[in-house]
């Protein structure tokens, strides 16, 4: 059961699922997680032996304004899920996020480094985190990064950070981009293909799941337009200068130990992903 199947990592795992088994894609209008009855029934109906959940709260300028939100959706919801997934047998599968690192590190981090999350986004997936850990044994976490999905290039309130600094540059806008914040941008689509490669095989509660690589915000933008053939009034600052609402971590790559230990640390860089993903939304339209 993959639970959020028409977001961006959501639709990737629908698609990429390639098993002699049923998969049942529950999207938003088909279970809202905030429904802890309806979840826990939906649950028991379909006795689903792994369930899914890419759903989340993911406004992280918001969820400083909205704490018990960010929390209701991915924190105490996910709870849930592992509680029932506990109950039936099933694998829980959670997705979380690098903001649950302050970013004070400058090599990446390490599925066993301590997190300590700057902003209420990052301090509600790491809630999330541990309530799934403690009520299902048989949770299976990935830590994601910056990501950018088909799904989230088309439809009525959809959007990822390419998305947004394409449409932009497209308008004329000028564009002030944060240069002093490194990550590592992940394409949805090899990230899914990737977890049904590790699920089968997983010895470790928690993987990080990346492309490879790292770049800052600025640099990303600025590889977009390139590859789309854009010209763009294109701005570096730093995060003080952008001001934004909610503290993010300065560096937030996330290295694959788990996945390397399961030979399967061999995701392609962030910039090959990002030329085929740029392809990709071309050819769709």
């Amino acid at each position: 059961m993959v639970i959020g199947a028409t977001g961006q990592l959501g639709s990737d795992l629908v698609k990429t699922f390639e098993r002699a088994a049923e998969l049942v894609p529950l999207g938003s209008r088909d279970l809202d997680i905030l429904d802890a009855a309806r979840a826990r029934s939906t649950l028991e109906d379909l006795q689903p032996t792994c369930v899914l959940n890419t759903a989340a709260y993911n406004l992280v300028d918001r969820a400083e304004e909205d704490r018990p939100g960010a929390f209701a959706l991915n924190a105490e919801a996910v709870g849930t899920l592992a509680a029932v997934c506990q109950a039936m047998g099933a694998t829980f599968v959670h997705f979380s996020t690098d903001y649950v690192f302050d970013g004070r590190k400058r090599a990446p981090y390490l599925e066993s480094d301590s997190p300590d999350p700057l902003n209420v986004y990052g301090e509600s997936k790491l809630a999330g985190e541990r309530l799934a850990r403690e009520r299902c044994e048989r949770t299976v976490i990935f830590r994601v990064s910056g990501l950018f999905g088909i799904a989230g290039s088309s439809g009525k309130g959809r959007t990822n950070f390419v998305e947004t600094m394409l449409r932009l540059a497209s308008e004329g806008k000028p564009l002030r981009v944060v240069a002093d914040q490194v990550l590592g941008p992940s394409y949805t689509l090899d990230l899914a293909r990737k977890v049904w490669a590790v699920l089968p095989k997983a010895t470790h509660p928690i993987y990080h799941l990346t492309s490879t690589g790292q770049t800052s915000w600025y640099d990303f933008a600025r590889r977009a337009f390139g590859l789309a053939g854009l010209t763009a009034d294109l701005t570096p600052v730093t995060a003080a200068e952008f001001g934004a609402k909610a503290r993010r971590p300065a560096y937030s790559v996330l290295a694959h130990s788990h996945l390397a230990a399961l030979g399967e640390d061999d995701l392609r860089s962030w910039d090959a992903a990002l030329a085929a993903y740029v392809a990709a939304r071309s050819s769709s339209r």
